[in-house]
């Protein structure tokens, strides 16, 4: 192989690398900065008395690593207003297991997330009912 093409090979890797730390936020000029919300969310205008309840489960214990409005955060933790979360890939019950049990990483390179003490099984209730509401507004059904 002769030294130009071994050098565009290289430089075309390199390249890829390049592009692929930018675009998957793992760090480089651009990248959001630690703790930014990594999805715009849009509000609803008005949330249900149980989703009212949630939102304040889930300020009070998610929003440390899921961001608040549940948009993720930046080397914390992953959004729930995302299509990942959507009711038919994440249903329900997958949220109770997580709170539960924790979850194994997966889907984002976050780490694992550990099961989250304290709370009923209506306050997860709650805080899904939060969560879909919010995801509905943002196209997630």
């Amino acid at each position: 192989m002769n030294k130009t093409l071994m050098i565009g090979v290289l430089a075309a890797v390199l390249a890829g690398v390049a592009y692929y730390v930018t675009q998957t936020g793992e760090s480089g000029p651009g990248a959001p900065a630690q703790g930014a919300a990594m999805v715009e969310v849009t509000l609803p205008e008005e949330l249900s008395q149980r989703a009212q309840v949630g939102e304040k489960a889930f300020n009070a214990v998610c929003a440390d690593c899921h961001g608040q409005n549940a948009a993720g955060k930046m080397g914390n933790g992953p959004p729930l207003i995302h299509k990942i979360y959507e009711p038919s890939h994440h249903g329900d019950m997958a949220f109770h297991m997580a709170v539960q049990n924790g979850v194994r990483a997966h889907h984002w390179r976050f780490g694992n997330m550990p099961a989250q003490e304290g709370l009923t099984r209506a306050d997860v209730e709650s805080i899904i009912a939060y969560v879909r509401e919010v995801q509905r507004v943002n196209g997630i059904n």
